[in-house]
């Protein structure tokens, strides 16, 4: 096998996002960009989703840093709209729109219009939660948006199986289909829960960081395959899974932590990018096959089917969100008050991914009597001009949109008040535990140090609130800036010596990457921290 296409596809995705940082433009779009570009350059190799490797072995990772990363607490305060998105919306997606490509498209069996519907209904909320972290937008819609991508594609994927064991002639019935859900949705979440604590159980155990690490790579593999050998949803299972670390990962050991968040920052950036990339290298493969339908005809399906994904999310968005208020006082005392801005931006939001096009190009060629599926390639073109639509005309006006309506953002004022409101009171019950502990003869200390441990914590204490206090006039930095770079400064002299101390023979090299171990996991600890 030759691996220089692979080498060359992740470095190019990797120097495309790189790039996409220093322009306003969003990474997945940019990537798609230079992906339908490149399809065509002369010398691009070839480059063809496989379902049997997106779902399987790229769609776990993707999920499980993506839960990690997600507030427990947020996703369960806003159950309901979540709910509503990733499970209501995403079967009244595949209802309508596919209907609807059935009115349009002349000769299309209902039932593969259905599983046309099933493919197109989950959106990737990777670029829109993206964008919206970037311009600062409240807390719930982000969460929002989240959850829902979270949750949606074990929707869809089973909507998929049962809409084409009918357009295969396999037999769907709707207690036929209600029962899979019911499987795939409570098996997947049943099969999480039983993973999740002894998974847990056996990472506050293991002493080694890489050992720890080393689980961590393997538990989304292990969560989604567990759950699909026995029938069930793997999307959930990971996610369930994901969720749990995620609320308990102050219970690991730190230094687990900091490798553990590196790495999977560093897994997700690679294959974001690289699934991006290659959603725009489909383009041939998709138009290849389209040689029974002229070029108006497929371009009037396009956007046909694009105009009813974009409507039929309004459809159920704004109804969601208002009338469950008007009928229930509990939910409009439970839950903020909300207006019509909102669900105009989550409607907007629902941009399709990756996963569209791996479900898409995994419809088999023939149906159960051996007849070619019908319409098979015009069903994949039409995802795919859908999940280009969605990205670049959405993904590309949702700044805009999120700017014209004037939405009120995060207050980075009010959270830095918070955040020192926290640490003031954290660092309270550490001097009290620390007092107790110095009384104990056991604990004895010579002076310098035990000064040196309340220095520390008044440090943490000032940190935050030096924040909002004045900024050095000369460099604009807060007081807390400065010691972070003077403390930078320090470490970064103490490194050069060691590496000198290395260069004459004074040290080996062991020793010296000991040294220089303890000072990048202080300067990790103490002052790379995000003000």
């Amino acid at each position: 096998m030759d691996a220089l296409p692979l080498v060359a596809l992740i470095a190019a995705s990797a120097a495309i996002a790189g790039a996409a940082r220093r322009t306003p433009v969003p990474a997945p779009l940019l990537l798609v960009t230079v992906g339908l570009i490149g399809a065509y350059v002369p010398g691009v190799p070839d480059y063809t989703l496989d379902p049997h490797i997106v779902l399987p072995l790229v769609l776990p990772p993707l999920l499980h840093t993506a839960a990690l990363d997600s507030s427990y607490l947020d996703l369960r305060a806003n159950l309901r709209p979540v709910a509503l998105l990733s499970v209501g919306y995403t079967l009244f997606a595949t209802v309508a729109v596919g209907y609807l490509a059935y009115l349009l498209v002349p000769d299309l069996p209902l039932t593969a219009a259905l599983v046309l519907g099933a493919v197109v209904a989950p959106p990737d909320a990777v670029a829109a939660t993206a964008i919206a972290r970037r311009l600062g937008l409240p807390n719930r819609i982000t969460t929002i948006l989240q959850g829902e991508s979270l949750v949606n594609d074990a929707t869809a994927i089973t909507a998929y199986r049962v809409a084409l064991a009918a357009a295969v002639g396999e037999g769907a019935s709707w207690a036929g289909g209600i029962g899979e859900f019911a499987l795939a949705s409570l098996g997947g979440i049943g099969v999480g829960l039983v993973l999740m604590v002894p998974i847990h159980w056996l990472r506050t155990h293991l002493r080694e960081a890489l050992l720890q690490n080393t689980l961590s790579l393997l538990i989304p593999f292990v969560a989604y395959a567990a759950a699909e050998r026995v029938g069930a949803s793997g999307v959930l299972a990971v996610v369930v899974v994901a969720l749990y670390l995620g609320h308990h990962s102050w219970q690991v050991d730190f230094e687990t932590r900091l490798q553990e968040g590196a790495v999977w920052k560093m897994v997700a950036f690679i294959l974001e990018s690289s699934v991006f990339a290659l959603i725009g290298l489909q383009l041939p493969y998709v138009v290849q096959g389209l040689g029974g339908y002229s070029v108006g005809e497929t371009l009037w399906y396009a956007v046909g089917v694009f105009v009813a994904v974009v409507v039929v999310r309004f459809v159920w968005v704004f109804p969601a969100t208002f009338l469950p208020r008007a009928l229930s006082p509990r939910i409009r005392k439970r839950e903020p008050d909300t207006n019509w801005t909102a669900p105009v931006i989550v409607g907007w939001a629902g941009m399709r991914g990756v996963v569209s096009l791996a479900i898409a190009f995994s419809i088999p060629l023939a149906t159960a009597g051996g007849e070619p599926f019908p319409a098979r390639n015009l069903v994949l073109f039409l995802t795919f001009t859908t999940v280009i639509g969605t990205l670049v005309i959405q993904g590309l006006t949702l700044p805009a949109l999120i700017r014209a309506l004037k939405v009120p953002g995060r207050d980075p004022q009010a959270e830095t008040l918070a955040e020192a409101q926290a640490q003031s009171q954290a660092s309270r019950a550490a001097e009290q535990r620390l007092d107790e502990l110095l009384a104990d003869e056991g604990n004895a200390l010579p002076q310098p140090l035990a000064d040196r441990l309340r220095t520390v914590l008044e440090r943490r204490r000032n940190a935050v609130w030096e924040r909002l206090g004045a900024v050095n006039p000369v460099t604009g930095e807060s007081a807390d800036d400065t010691y972070r770079r003077l403390a930078r400064e320090m470490i970064e002299a103490e490194r050069e010596v060691f590496v000198q101390l290395r260069d004459q023979r004074r040290i080996d090299d062991e020793m010296m990457r000991t040294l220089l171990r303890r000072l990048d996991l202080e300067e990790a600890a103490a002052y790379r921290e995000e003000p």
